[in-house]
């Protein structure tokens, strides 16, 4: 990624939930900045949730005429959950009208550390990922949004790209991942960090499962959010009474967000697969066929399958009274993770 935006000649257009600041983050900030000074047109938007600083670190980008917008600043108000939950997760780089990513990782140190899921692409593609970026560079600082608006799906060739805003009636991704899975025939592979998918999307998953299909869901064994852990395990009995299979990465934390489907279709992006990512941010996913790509997906999925632990029904079953209260106190709340 960074040799790409070293050879950038006419823009970077860079969108990202986290743009830390620490190493990582500051060496693609100050590639930023020499781009900038070279002449390369900067455009970059980042969640004012996902960053601990303020414009003063991107001074000396600002300075060379780099753009740098963050998505709908914190505001401290009396009603500031509801101000400030709707998030842009989106992870998208565009570089030049030939080269674009998109995927699961953040600029940040520990991204590098994570088992993450993040696809380079070249040609005609990338101008189409340029105008999904712009549309959505436009709307940074924007908080009232209709509750019936959506993105148009974006058809390009076999590919496929959802894009989501905050809705509770239009969730364009979750109902392209239920239709995908109710059409499984021998397999669905689901990695994913959090695991919350609501009432249909789990009655898809074991519909699917009970009538022979081999769905295997890959979490990391500990997130980085320990509530989410407390809630996915209160499901588990369900999933394995239901053929689910559930499998727990364990070198590290997991955080690739990805779906193959019969090793045929495969999904990749920014969403997880819980309520928050359908219901309240903005998100983006690459659906296709492609079979170069599938190729990868499955070699990624292997690969990571090397590294986990099937899940313990007994174990689950013996678990501390404490930690099974934890997740129905959590229930509530689901939404919010």
């Amino acid at each position: 990624m960074l040799d790409d935006i070293s050879s950038a000649e006419k823009y970077i257009y860079m969108e990202t939930y986290k743009f830390a600041n620490d190493e990582t983050g500051w060496m693609f900030r100050d590639l930023l900045v020499l781009k900038a000074k070279q002449g390369v047109k900067v455009k970059l938007m980042v969640d004012s949730w996902g960053v601990s600083y303020t414009e003063a670190f991107f001074t000396e980008l600002i300075n060379n005429g780099g753009e740098v917008r963050f998505f709908r600043k914190i505001r401290f108000t009396f009603d500031f959950f509801t101000k400030n939950h709707r998030r842009n997760h989106r992870k998208v780089l565009v570089i030049d009208d030939h080269i674009c990513y998109i995927g699961s990782a953040n600029v940040t140190g520990y991204s590098l550390d994570w088992r993450e899921s993040v696809l380079r692409m070249t040609g005609g593609i990338a101008e189409v990922f340029k105008k999904s970026f712009l549309e959505s560079y436009k709307i940074y600082n924007k908080y009232i949004i209709n509750k019936f608006s959506f993105k148009k799906i974006i058809h390009y060739h076999d590919f496929e790209i959802v894009q989501d805003n905050p809705s509770i009636y239009r969730q364009q991704i979750k109902n392209k991942l239920e239709r995908i899975i109710a059409k499984a025939k021998k397999e669905v592979l689901i990695e994913t960090p959090y695991f919350l998918p609501g009432y249909k999307l789990r009655k898809i998953l074991s519909r699917v499962a009970n009538k022979g299909v081999n769905v295997t869901v890959i979490l990391p064994q500990h997130s980085d959010v320990r509530a989410v852990d407390l809630l996915r395990n209160k499901y588990m009995g369900f999933y394995f009474k239901n053929k689910v299979r559930i499998v727990f990465y364990t070198p590290n934390n997991l955080h690739a967000k990805l779906i193959l489907v019969d090793g045929e279709v495969f999904g990749l992006g920014s969403p997880n697969f819980d309520y928050r990512s359908f219901r309240y941010q903005h998100e983006i996913m690459l659906f296709g066929k492609h079979k170069g790509i599938v190729e990868e997906i499955r070699q990624h999925l292997a690969n990571t399958m090397q590294h986990c632990l099937e899940f313990d029904h007994i174990a689950w079953m013996r678990r501390p009274k404490f930690e099974k209260l934890l997740g129905w106190l959590l229930l509530p709340f689901r939404h919010l993770f």
